[in-house]
């Protein structure tokens, strides 16, 4: 049996029909933008690797970081002990997030982040007497993870967790926000979705803890860009109603959108903001819920007056070395201008599609580029095109997407953007 025999046979990759697994590639090594696999074919990983991997796999200043911290402390506890990369990514990570987002918690991955934020939003709850306050509003077409109560709030008509909604807690949604993020801000209720927000959140504001949603950028909901001003609004509603505003960047933080991270784009700032994928370069898993003092102290007075969480890999000593080494190298450069090249070189070669049948819009903000079509686009089918073009492409529903890694380089982008035109066409 071969080992792609084997894989296929008893390894269960994400989203996958074990019956029927589809194309699937043997990687050997990766570097820079690419990857090679077992036969020495070299494809560009358009997606980042699920848009974490901004620095370009095995990027040696993090791979550095992560072997000098294995020979002196790979793994501790962070239970009553603590440790110099667990305190230096704190400082980092407060030098770059929003002002008043100063209390750190460090979390195993993204769906993890969501749900310590959920969690804290609750707890907080339950400390200002409100106990009732355990339910969560968002926005169809969302997405937070594939954890149980992250799934809650994913969108439960449209989203990839339908089948478990008789087993989920039962949420408020609204409509997305209409109004795009390049279309004038409309200032009638009726028009930009506050008044609904507002219907759900007042009619049922004793039973809601938070409202949860991923800022500006809706990534596996549809890859949905939407104007800022309805966070703006959207905080002051939560103010009058005593509910807390959670922020889902796992996708969007540290420079995806051509901001360092989507709140960027606002006049406020969240109660919560849930950080992954890209903290680390993408070199090893980790995420962070960051709060502010009012969130932090007010679950500190309370009874029991401890947060009721606790990962085993909490505060991984590898992987605060890898986030830390991560961000020197974005703040250490240009980012915001690599990130505006990007956009305006997939701008320029990704419009000939809005011309092709079958295409229904074309988009691109910061270092995201979307093709969307008019029907459902098979991944599989893409990836039996991956080694012809050289090209790894993983389209979902109707979007053919890259999110590159930022070390793309303008030749490197152009395959991405001729791929992508290939499979508008073909698919």
């Amino acid at each position: 049996m071969t080992p792609l025999e084997f894989d296929q046979q008893h390894l269960w990759h994400p989203y996958t029909n074990v019956e029927r697994p589809g194309p699937t590639f043997v990687v050997r090594e990766s570097e820079g933008v690419y990857l090679t696999l077992d036969d020495g074919t070299r494809l560009i990983d358009a997606m980042s690797s699920w848009w974490c991997m901004v620095h370009g796999h095995r990027n040696p200043v993090i791979t550095k970081a992560i072997h000098d911290q294995l020979d002196q402390l790979p793994h501790v506890m962070f239970g009553g002990l603590t440790h110099k990369p667990a305190i230096s990514l704190g400082q980092r990570l407060l030098s770059v997030t929003p002002d008043s987002l100063t209390r750190i918690f460090y979390c195993d991955s993204g769906s993890v982040s969501v749900e310590v934020a959920m969690k804290m939003a609750v707890q907080y709850q339950h400390a200002k007497g409100f106990p009732g306050r355990s339910e969560f509003a968002t926005i169809r077409s969302g997405y937070h993870g594939d954890t149980w109560k992250a799934m809650s709030v994913c969108d439960p008509d449209t989203g990839m967790h339908h089948l478990f909604q008789g087993a989920l807690s039962v949420q408020h949604f609204v409509s997305r926000p209409p109004i795009r993020i390049n279309q004038e801000w409309v200032d009638d209720p009726a028009q930009n979705g506050l008044a609904e927000l507002r219907q759900v959140l007042e009619t049922n504001a004793q039973k809601i803890a938070a409202f949860i949603l991923e800022p500006v950028v809706q990534g596996t909901g549809g890859m949905y860009f939407y104007h800022p001003e309805y966070l703006n609004q959207a905080r002051a509603l939560c103010d009058e109603f005593g509910i807390l505003l959670i922020f889902d960047e796992i996708a969007t933080g540290f420079g995806r959108t051509g901001k360092m991270f989507a709140t960027d784009f606002c006049s406020i700032e969240p109660d919560i903001i849930c950080l992954g994928k890209a903290l680390t370069g993408g070199h090893i898993s980790f995420a962070t819920t960051m709060t502010n003092d009012r969130v932090a102290e007010g679950i500190g007075n309370s009874n029991p007056g401890i947060f009721m969480h606790g990962p085993t890999y909490m505060g991984n000593p590898l992987a605060c070395a890898a986030a830390s080494a991560s961000l020197d190298l974005l703040t250490g450069q240009n980012w915001s201008g690599t990130v505006s090249r990007i956009a305006n070189q997939m701008e320029t070669e990704l419009a000939p599609a809005r011309d092709f049948d079958g295409v229904a819009d074309v988009r691109v903000l910061g270092g995201i580029g979307v093709i969307e079509m008019k029907h459902r686009v098979s991944a599989d089918a893409a990836h039996a095109r991956a080694c012809e073009m050289g090209v790894f492409l993983r389209p979902f529903g109707t979007n053919i997407y890259t999110m590159p890694p930022f070390v793309t380089s303008p030749d490197q982008l152009s395959e991405i953007t001729a791929g992508m035109l290939r499979l508008a066409q073909e698919l």
